[in-house]
């Protein structure tokens, strides 16, 4: 498409493309139509028994990771290169498949807008992805609201094991930004209203059966899973869980068919898996391993995404999700931005924003460091990176060209332009080709730390080697939390990091490649049901606002059913 020709809405192109039966779609890649429960023409979930079959053996493809430098709140486009790269490894000729989250309707409706790609690298049906797709959030919703209200009832109904009210950890749940339901009281109403206590919500995508769910290789073991996450402490301080309330055997029925793997089509028809959604900065980030090992197992090459910057979602994807899914990348892509350049080189804060349209290659050159602390943190993980550049319509070619040569000369890794949202798999061509030769050259990976190594030396780990911290600090009951986890018996686990997205440190003001500090870890606790400890760095909001103009605002719909203002 030409520069100068307007691109269209993502709706507009969207509704213009002539989609395939989801049938059609995934059947040269292996997938039978008895395999498919079909949500219509173009959406299906691939049925868990054929999960089971497909999945026999290992799977002989491989994997490329999708991930990105420290981002601006707009996002620098990590889905859109995943879409495109799925579509750009086909036209190369190779069997390529696509694995991303699916969207929270928090988002949708907020700033950054939906998760279904953008531009010529979408997954369709957009509009349905991006709202109630197959329904697998809103039975999340249900299952974990389930367990508040049997936790509740428990308390009321004055059941053993004895809860203590004000040890509750188990807040309910909303896909919707609603920042008046972060901190509530129920239980009011009198004698017939409950046991009063304060309480809350968080987001769906927040809660732990989100990354509970997301880990989960089977019906089993996603109840043994539920079961044992903690829901409050008991008045000798002792863990309370889902099995203690009677709870894991309902909220496990409520889930058993939003286990199964949504499949649907790209632009340009490329199968791609969109299920799950568990956020990269209070869980693992990465959509569910059920997903990954079906299409790893029908696919030469799986190109799947890790959320926010590599410092959370890569670090995430190395340390915990590989180790669950006995999976290893063989190359790993780093989205940048020139936007996302100037907004770590800039020279005066607050940013300003506007200021990032117009053209400054010093401004470029300053926030290079940002992207290149990216770069060496992935090498430490022993797999080829490739810089993926893409491209938005202000950024001229000085700025374009002071970026790759850079990557090229000084970094000395591979390094194209992409231009997938214009122009999809075509526009990523040079940046598949680039990721085919890292992919199929020698690599070494291993996870950054051990599990059996000290909760505290995992921590300090990842904080010197991936944030780039002095050290640790651990404030309030941070040092009794990891004592009480280790007596639980969850030393041996994977460390989850709870820190800001804005920023390498864990203050969000600062930006590019922040020096001279020290990691503040608050709180430490048990993920039980994912499998991993949670280390609180800072206030980590689990229920985002609207902002003064959230994109709700701009939305509608006609007597004919026809969205506008949907991206």
């Amino acid at each position: 498409m030409s520069s100068e020709e307007p691109i269209p809405s993502d709706y507009e192109i969207a509704q213009s493309v002539e989609k395939r039966h989801i049938r059609d779609v995934v059947e040269p890649f292996g997938l039978e139509g008895d395999d498919l429960e079909l949500y219509g023409d173009y959406k299906a979930k691939v049925k868990l028994d054929a999960v089971e079959r497909l999945t026999e053996g290992e799977a002989d493809n491989r994997l490329v990771l999708v991930t990105g430098m420290t981002p601006t709140p707009m996002g620098e486009g990590k889905t859109v290169t995943t879409v495109g790269l799925g579509q750009a490894f086909n036209q190369l000729g190779k069997d390529a498949l696509v694995a991303i989250r699916e969207p929270s309707l928090g988002p949708v409706f907020g700033i950054k807008g939906g998760a279904a790609g953008g531009g010529y690298s979408q997954v369709l049906p957009m509009e349905d992805i991006n709202l109630h797709f197959t329904g697998d959030i809103h039975a999340l919703t249900a299952a974990h609201n389930l367990i508040s209200a049997m936790l509740d009832n428990h308390v009321y109904q004055d059941k053993e094991p004895d809860i203590d009210v004000n040890e509750v950890r188990w807040k309910r749940s909303i896909d919707m930004n609603d920042r008046a339901l972060r901190e509530t009281v129920v239980g009011l109403g009198g004698k017939t209203g409950g046991i009063p206590r304060e309480d809350g919500f968080l987001l769906t995508a927040a809660s732990e059966m989100m990354a509970v769910l997301c880990l989960a290789d089977g019906i089993e073991d996603l109840r043994e899973r539920i079961a044992r996450i903690v829901v409050a402490y008991d008045g000798d301080g002792d863990p309370v869980t889902v099995e203690d309330i009677e709870a894991a055997g309902a909220a496990t029925m409520l889930l058993k068919d939003a286990l199964a793997p949504n499949v649907v089509q790209t632009i340009e028809g490329t199968p791609a898996f969109v299920h799950g959604g568990p956020f990269a900065n209070i869980a693992h980030g990465t959509n569910s391993l059920v997903a990954d090992d079906v299409a790893a197992h029908l696919s030469e090459y799986l190109v799947t995404e890790a959320g926010f910057g590599s410092d959370l979602g890569a670090e995430k994807f190395m340390n915990i999700v590989c180790r669950f899914g006995d999976m290893s990348p063989d190359a790993v892509t780093l989205v940048s931005s020139v936007r996302a350049l100037k907004y770590h080189g800039q020279e005066m804060w607050p940013a300003d924003m506007d200021a990032l349209e117009a053209e400054d290659v010093h401004a470029v050159e300053r926030g290079l460091a940002n992207l290149d602390r990216h770069v060496r943190n992935l090498e430490k993980f022993g797999v080829p990176v490739v810089v993926a550049l893409n491209r938005f319509p202000d950024d001229t070619d000085a700025e374009v060209d002071a970026v790759l040569s850079h990557c090229e000369e000084e970094l000395g890794v591979r390094a194209a332009e992409s231009n997938v949202f214009s122009d999809g798999g075509e526009g990523g061509l040079d940046l598949a080709e680039k990721l085919v030769d890292a992919a199929e050259s020698d690599s070494s990976f291993a996870p950054l730390y051990e599990v059996d190594q000290p909760i505290t030396e995992k921590i300090e780990t990842i904080a010197t080697e991936i944030y780039g911290a002095d050290g640790v600090e651990y404030t309030g009951g941070a040092e009794d939390d990891i004592e009480e986890l280790e007596e639980l018996g969850m030393a041996d686990t994977p460390v989850c990091m709870s820190k800001t997205f804005h920023s390498l440190s864990d203050d969000p003001s600062r930006k590019g490649v922040p020096d001279d500090w020290t990691l503040t870890v608050r709180e430490v606790y048990p993920s039980a049901g994912a499998g991993f400890v949670v280390a609180l760095t800072g206030d980590v909001l689990t229920l985002p606002g609207l902002s003064a103009d959230p994109a709700a605002a701009g939305m509608d719909v006609d007597a004919d059913g026809n969205v506008s203002g949907l991206f």
